[in-house]
C-alpha cells in the first residue's frame, strides 16, 4: 500500500502499466507515450524521495516489508541459534537473540522484532519489549562477554511497552539495569537501527562503540505523536513534532548521536529488502572490522568516551 505522499507516483506507475497492457493486446505501438511517461516518473521520484520530510521518512520506518531482525538474521548471517527466555519469568517475543556467524565471525545477536502481518504483530507486542525481553538481551550479553564474540543490536521498536504489568515488573528498573549492562561490555559492540528507536526501549540496547542508522529510520527520546500530545495536545501535529525532535539519520549524523548511515533503495527498504540486508551486511563488516584490534579496556574506554561526547558543546 502507498504511502500518502507516494500516492502520485503510484498512478502514474498504473498508467504505465496500463499503457502496456493495452498495447500488448491490441498491437498498437505506445512506445514514445510510454517512454516520456517514464521519464516523467523517474523525475517524480527523484523529486519526492529526494526531498522527504523528518515525518514522511517516519511513515517509511513503519512501511509494511521492511526488513526485520529475524530478515537480516535469515539472510545477511549463517546458522542463527537462537536463545529463549530469561530464566526468572518467561520469553519475550518482541526481542529475538542468539548466535550466529557474519561470514565466518562469531557473533551474538539481538534486536526488536515486529511481526510481519497482524496475527505476528500481536504475538509479538508490536516490538515493544515486557522486562523479561531485556532481561533476555542481558544474558545474551553474558554471553557475549563469556566467550569474547562481538554483540550486535538491531533496534526497531516505537518505545517499551508501557502497560501496567510491565511497570509491575520493573521495566523501568531493567531497562536502567540493560543500558548499565551494555555500558560495560568488553567486546566489539555495534548498535544499528533498523526502522524506529523510540526512547528507552531503543536506548536499552544500543549503548555501542558504533550506532548505526538506515537512511529512512528514526531515532529519538519520544515518538512524534506522543511528543505532539504534549506539547499541542494534538497527536495530529505529529509533523511538526518530528521536524522539531531532529531524529532523521541525517539530522543525528550532524549532532553525532549516529556514526554512520547505511543508505536504502530508492522509495525505502521495503521496496527492496534484499539490497537494504547487502547494505546492512557490509556496514557490520567494515564496523566490525575497524573496532578488531582493540583490546576489552579500549573498547570499554571507547564506548565511555562516545557517550560522555553527546550533548557537549563549546561556547564561541
Amino acid at each position: 500500500m502507498a504511502l500518502e505522499f507516494e500516492k502520485p507516483i503510484q498512478e502514474l506507475e498504473k498508467r504505465i502499466q496500463d499503457l502496456r497492457e493495452t498495447a500488448r493486446t491490441t498491437g498498437v505501438d505506445l512506445e514514445q507515450e510510454i517512454r516520456l511517461l517514464e521519464e516523467r516518473l523517474e523525475r517524480l521520484k527523484r523529486e519526492t524521495y529526494g526531498n522527504l520530510t523528518a515525518w514522511q521518512r517516519v511513515q517509511l520506518a513503519r512501511a509494511p516489508g521492511r526488513p526485520t531482525t529475524l530478515d537480516v538474521l535469515e539472510k545477511a548471517f549463517q546458522d542463527f541459534l537462537e536463545l529463549h527466555g530469561d530464566r526468572a519469568f518467561a520469553d519475550d517475543p518482541a526481542i529475538v537473540g542468539g548466535l550466529a556467524y557474519l561470514e565466518g565471525e562469531k557473533v551474538v545477536v539481538v534486536g526488536h522484532q515486529k511481526g510481519r502481518d497482524t496475527k505476528e504483530n500481536l504475538r509479538r507486542n508490536f516490538g515493544m519489549p515486557h522486562p523479561e525481553g531485556y532481561r533476555k538481551a542481558m544474558r545474551l550479553m553474558d554471553l557475549a562477554d563469556r566467550f569474547g564474540y562481538p554483540f550486535l543490536s538491531f533496534i526497531d521498536t516505537p518505545g517499551a511497552y508501557p502497560g501496567v504489568s510491565a511497570e509491575e515488573r520493573g521495566q523501568a528498573w531493567v531497562i536502567a539495569q540493560s543500558i548499565q549492562r551494555m555500558s560495560r561490555l568488553r567486546v566489539p559492540a555495534i548498535a544499528l537501527i533498523l526502522g524506529e528507536g523510540g526512547s528507552g526501549g531503543a536506548l536499552a540496547i544500543a549503548v555501542a562503540n558504533r550506532v548505526l542508522i538506515m537512511e529512512n529510520a528514526w531515532y529519538s527520546v519520544i515518538s512524534p505523536e506522543s511528543c505532539a500530545a504534549i506539547l499541542w495536545r494534538d497527536a495530529k501535529e505529529a509533523p511538526k513534532a518530528a521536524e522539531a525532535l531532529k531524529l532523521t539519520a541525517k539530522d543525528l549524523l550532524e549532532l553525532g548521536v549516529v556514526d554512520a548511515m547505511v543508505p536504502e533503495p530508492e522509495g525505502g527498504a521495503h521496496k527492496d529488502p534484499e539490497a537494504a540486508i547487502q547494505a546492512i551486511k557490509e556496514a557490520l563488516l567494515k564496523t566490525l572490522e575497524e573496532l578488531k584490534g582493540l583490546s576489552p579496556e579500549a573498547l570499554y574506554q571507547d564506548r565511555y568516551r562516545r557517550f560522555r561526547a553527546l550533548g557537549a558543546f563549546a561556547e564561541p
